[in-house]
């Protein structure tokens, strides 16, 4: 079924034209990934199908009563708590919740039975719509919403307290409980942890509804995506696959449409050269041939009617990034021995050892607030240890890329901020900004009104300017759209220095890096390999651990997660099946007046009650 149809739609911002005569349907049940180079329109489009903006042309079909969800700008809950927003996914459920707790103070008092019968029979209808709507799993939907995102410590915070970031997890947990039938998402995993992602991803593929997610987490676009539209220049193409089948798909495309223009190019200079020739052999002749002329003239006609193909953009325009090392560091780059650090009377880490040397590529991953940025903080000298020795080795020359960058920079030009550390005159400043997609008057724009993905170009223009060997690098590709992280892994796959990172890009972590320090739990574990071999290791050894504790409950996430999944499936299945029975069983109540078989039918539902109540408690357990 299609659940929304995109005719012949068109935008505009103020006079630039975003995308015009767009269309696709969307059917129901698809999982769409929506990429494309950033500027490209794609939040725009998420916003017209969300109903947010008008278009200027064309017109958006949504099927009848169609349930939309799309975070677009944080509510402002004045003083509700974290839990409290979320609850708010549920306000019809707790309204007849309140209602029924309203009906059983009434139901207590003394009133005439036939008073009484009334109420009951409010009270049945009411609770039965209550339990078909899910009211008693109301509790432990969001505290599995809020374990997945790993949210758990913001949820009797007053919402108006937290950061934005996490304003935007919430939101984000928000939009799921509310389990709408066209779940909308720009960038989900913005904001999120290893640990929120990696549950995030297995959600979504097991989500009712459909989505349509923009992402630049190519890791996240295959767990999730079935079917990937691509917005470039305006225009869409819808590819049946998820991302790694549409890369493939794209060049395949490509090349058979640069085929297809090259032998149209080879038949259209044929028919040029034929026709020129006809034309000279009717000159030559005396007197001049009108037979030669008529079929050049003819064939010039079928060339002019021939519909020409546009030559495909093979190259689009990406950054030009190129790290140059003039003087290599020492062997050793980055020591660290016994270190420990606190903050009040929470240890955030301690006797955290760690060995960088020349040419190594280095992640340090972790959950949020377990320390990464903070152990970066401390190598760069801006924060000190409590306890332990940090030692940055001999000619060691540092560029740091902050995920904040230039968050302090006010009014200043973008030109001006690249010169005050890239000494060269305007016309090489340019020159070089351009490299990095920053063409004519927007060098003259100000660094505060950048999009992030821009302000990590210009720190990267920065960077390859600057006569470094040790890049340090906070979540580099956090704001970049997915050419350009190619290029930025290009890049630094060819950087003739050390490396060291955080991130929690899944793609970029497993290509670039093979020396992983994971910090959980105020430790760090060393592994020698990539992300995926990292975080099997680590799931090794957390089974060890448990098994060495006499642990019966395993706590290695992948299995849990399974294991979990399948037992609440089960016990839904059970539950559904006797709410199935309890409402067979009430209409049989109904319309039966024989004495004997009422209280049979009434003792039979009282027995399923209780049966599902308990059901209902393992629920709680599993989840």
């Amino acid at each position: 079924m299609i659940i929304c149809s995109v005719n012949h739609i068109a935008k505009s911002f103020g006079g630039n034209i975003i995308f015009k005569d767009l269309s696709f349907e969307v059917q129901e049940g698809s999982r769409i990934g929506l990429v494309g180079r950033n500027g490209g329109g794609k939040t725009t489009l998420l916003k017209l199908l969300a109903n947010q903006e008008t278009v200027d042309e064309g017109v958006i079909h949504w099927k009848k009563g169609l349930k939309i969800g799309y975070l677009a700008q944080i509510p402002d809950f004045q003083e509700l708590t974290s839990r409290e927003v979320l609850k708010t996914a549920f306000d019809q459920l707790t309204a007849t919740e309140s209602k029924l707790q309203q009906l059983e103070v009434e139901m207590g008092q003394e009133i005439t039975p036939a008073h009484l019968k009334r109420l009951m029979d409010q009270y049945g209808k009411l609770q039965d719509d209550f339990i078909l709507n899910g009211g008693y799993e109301m509790d432990a939907q969001l505290d599995r919403i809020a374990n997945g995102l790993n949210i758990t410590g913001l949820l009797e915070k007053s919402f108006s307290d937290l950061s934005g970031g996490e304003k935007t997890k919430v939101g984000l947990g928000l939009s799921l409980l509310k389990s709408p039938e066209l779940l909308l998402l720009d960038e989900p995993t913005n904001h999120l942890d290893l640990k929120a992602i990696e549950w995030l991803g297995p959600f979504l593929k097991d989500y009712t509804g459909t989505i349509i997610l923009i992402s630049h987490d190519r890791y996240f676009l295959d767990e999730v995506v079935t079917k990937v539209i691509e917005m470039e220049d305006g225009e869409i193409d819808m590819y049946q696959t998820n991302f790694s089948g549409y890369i493939k798909e794209k060049e395949e495309r490509l090349l058979r449409e640069f085929q297809e223009y090259q032998e149209q190019q080879r038949k259209m200079k044929k028919m040029k050269e034929a026709i020129k020739r006809l034309r000279d052999w009717a000159n030559r002749s005396n007197p001049p041939s009108a037979a030669l002329h008529k079929r050049a003239t003819n064939m010039q006609r079928a060339l002019d009617r021939i519909e020409k193909i546009d030559r495909p953009k093979i190259e689009v325009k990406k950054m030009a990034i190129d790290f140059e090392v003039n003087d290599r560091s020492g062997k050793d780059v980055i020591v660290l021995e016994d270190v420990t650090k606190t903050f009040g009377s929470r240890t955030l880490f301690e006797h955290v050892n760690m060995l960088i040397q020349y040419k190594d590529r280095t992640a340090i991953v972790g959950e949020n607030g377990t320390g990464k940025s903070t152990l970066l903080k401390m190598i760069l000298k801006e924060m000190e240890a409590d306890n332990g020795m940090i030692k940055v080795g001999s000619k060691v020359k540092v560029g740091y890329l902050s995920q904040h960058v230039f968050q302090d920079i006010g009014d200043e030009q973008l030109i001006d901020v690249f010169r005050s550390e890239v000494v060269v005159n305007e016309g090489e400043a340019r020159h070089i900004l351009a490299r990095f997609l920053f063409y004519g008057p927007a060098v003259f724009r100000k660094v505060n009104q950048l999009s992030g993905g821009e302000r990590m170009r210009l720190r990267l223009a920065q960077l390859m300017y600057q006569d470094i060997n040790l890049l340090i690098l906070d979540e580099p590709t956090n704001h970049l759209d997915v050419d350009s992280c190619e290029v930025l892994e290009e890049a630094l796959d060819q950087f003739n220095g050390t490396i060291l990172a955080v991130s929690h890009d899944r793609y970029f972590l497993n290509k670039l890096f093979n020396k992983i320090y994971w910090l959980q739990d105020g430790a760090v574990h060393f592994f020698d390999g990539n992300y995926d071999w990292a975080k099997g290791k680590l799931e090794a050894i957390e089974v060890k651990q448990a098994a060495n504790l006499g642990m019966n409950k395993i706590i290695m996430p992948k299995v849990t997660k399974v294991v979990e999944k399948v037992r609440t499936e089960e016990i839904e299945e059970k539950i559904e099946q006797i709410e199935t029975e309890i409402h067979i069983l009430k209409q049989k109540l109904e319309v039966e007046s024989e004495l004997e078989l009422l209280q049979k039918i009434y003792l039979e539902i009282e027995l399923r009650e209780n049966e599902r109540e308990h059901l209902y408690s393992q629920l709680d357990e599993v989840v």
